[in-house]
């Protein structure tokens, strides 16, 4: 046990593995098990992981070089009364995110009832007015949501941001699990893990239910942005997992006001979309004219009731960083509760005094745009210059409505192989939420991201970071978990794809009329459909 867990430092961050010494008992099992293991032995395992990563296409690209996605081999651990505080506060937030975009393609009660200000809603760049009159058959417009979520110095769940358009990430959960059980099938055989192979059925069972009035047998299609997309691996292993068609857009077809995807056997009608392209590619009509990704007349078929966009068109507005700051006062509004996670303290820029407070401690704070993704545009107050700090200020007085501050936090450590011991890194936490319509379902656990190096608070896989299994301790009996490569295939006769293929990221290049080629708009796409994670500093993901 000497070996790997000596000289294991305590840090300014909450640890959740070991403190002051001791090991919290959620931890007992792993601590024991792990500390049998010499260097060697640890890194044997991890070593398998990496192989079996790469063997499947989980990968992610560094300066063209397609890599295994980092597994620890340390998993993290949330026992289960954490988790029965954790699960339903991300329900919850589900819950008031889902009656705020009703409201807001609606009839804008809070607006009217003071709650929102008008100018906060129709001045985010990710408000669609084309969304208005679109009403999903069962009301759902959230049926998988990421709810990004930390944990502070003393411990404590905070959210840091939501992501309600097309959350990214949930592939490497399944992966990690089964990765996880081949690798150290003495801990499934005496802790109790709640398992994560239900979420395929979760899933599609939610799509199903979303599907147009008067169809019994729904068809359901993911819609990908296709293979060079860096996500198309996730989108391949769901599609797989749920047994349903794999589609690009060139694969479907809108006629008569409704959606045909094309096979080997002619055209078959298309009740579900599972959706992975952005609001601006998914129809040419509406949006982007140059878009080859999305179907031309998707957006009136939709609004006609004859086709189920998952998750629904606009839904962006609920992801602004400065809608965001409102959604504790949403939920005692639309839910009539108490939040049960409580969010990062963040300043409204907007707000005369809070500007000039901001201002004035710049240096030390983190300045983020509110309609930003994968930690683009943040100003880092201590790492900043001073020549950058003085220009920082001049955007922030211009354009206060699109920046939010906040606090450095410190991001819970976990212990993390590195090189021949273990030692603290820092983590953040992506539970999973699929809404039916009747209840908001959370899948126990989530995707876990751990900054690699020392010292480091960037999780990001493009920054060095990697990926924990993150098991959720419960008292239920464990069901087997479902194999990734072993799930249901898509059927024969279509479009689909269904293998995974590893995501090549290329440079953009533009046609010579100046759009974007297709290839090249199947690589944006994974600006907002990868994970995003907090950047250096803590609570700073964009």
């Amino acid at each position: 046990m000497a070996d790997l867990f000596e000289g294991y430092p305590a840090g300014v961050a909450w640890d959740e593995m070991i403190e002051s010494g001791a090991v919290r008992a959620p931890y007992r099992h792993v601590h024991r098990t792990v500390g049998t293991l010499n260097a060697d032995e640890l890194r044997l395992r991890a070593d398998a992981l990496a192989r079996s990563y790469l063997a499947q296409g989980v990968t992610f690209d560094v300066g063209g070089e397609e890599r295994p996605f980092p597994l620890d081999s340390v998993p993290r651990v949330i026992d289960a009364a954490e988790w029965d505080l954790l699960a339903p506060g991300v329900a919850q937030r589900v819950r008031a995110l889902e009656a705020l975009l009703e409201d807001v393609y609606g009839g804008q009660r809070a607006i009217t009832d003071g709650v929102l200000p008008r100018s906060l809603i129709v001045s985010s760049a990710n408000f669609v007015r084309a969304a208005r009159g679109i009403n999903p058959p069962n009301g759902v417009r959230v049926h998988v949501a990421g709810i990004d979520v930390i944990r502070d110095s003393a411990g404590g769940w905070r959210v840091l941001e939501d992501n309600v358009r097309v959350p990214s990430g949930v592939s490497y959960v399944l992966s990690n699990r089964r990765a996880m059980a081949q690798s150290f099938p003495e801990l499934f055989s005496t802790m109790r893990i709640r398992p994560v192979a239900d979420y395929p059925r979760r899933l599609l069972a939610a799509l199903s239910a979303a599907a147009p009035p008067g169809v019994d047998e729904p068809v359901v299609v993911v819609l990908t942005p296709g293979v060079y997309n860096s996500a198309y691996f996730e989108h391949s292993l769901l599609a797989r997992l749920m047994g349903v068609e794999l589609v690009e857009g060139r694969d479907l077809i809108c006629s008569g006001g409704k959606v045909y995807m094309r096979t080997t056997e002619g055209r078959r009608r298309v009740d579900v979309i599972y959706r992975r392209v952005d609001d601006d590619f998914v129809d040419p009509v509406v949006f982007r004219p140059d878009s080859l990704l999305g179907c031309p007349g998707l957006i009136g078929a939709a609004r006609a009731g004859a086709v189920t966009i998952a998750n629904a068109v606009g839904n962006g507005v609920a992801d602004d960083k400065l809608v965001y700051t409102y959604v504790p006062d949403l939920i005692r509004y639309y839910l009539g509760e108490e939040p049960i996670l409580k969010n990062v303290d963040t300043w409204r820029l907007e707000e005369p005094d809070a500007l000039t407070e901001v201002l004035d401690r710049l240096d030390e704070l983190v300045v983020k745009p509110v309609d930003g993704s994968g930690g683009k545009g943040i100003i880092i107050g201590p790492a900043a210059s001073r020549n950058e700090l003085d220009e920082a200020r001049v955007r922030l007085a211009a354009d206060p409505r699109g920046w939010i501050a906040q606090p450095v936090v410190q991001l819970s450590t976990v212990p993390t192989l590195a090189g021949d011991s273990l030692r603290p890194r820092h983590v953040d936490l992506r539970p999973f939420a699929v809404n039916d319509g009747e209840q908001v379902w959370v899948l126990p656990g989530g995707l876990t991201r751990v900054a690699l190096a020392e010292g480091q608070l960037v999780v990001n896989s493009s920054q060095g970071g990697g990926s924990k299994d993150t098991w959720v301790l419960g008292a239920e009996r464990r069901s087997p978990e479902l194999h990734p490569h072993h799930g249901a295939t898509a059927a024969p006769g279509s479009g689909a794809h269904p293998h995974p293929v590893q995501g090549v990221r290329l440079d953009f290049n533009p046609n010579d009329d100046g759009t974007l080629s297709e290839q090249t708009q199947q690589q944006q796409q994974a600006d907002s459909d990868e994970p995003t994670a907090p950047e250096p500093d803590g609570a700073l993901a964009c």
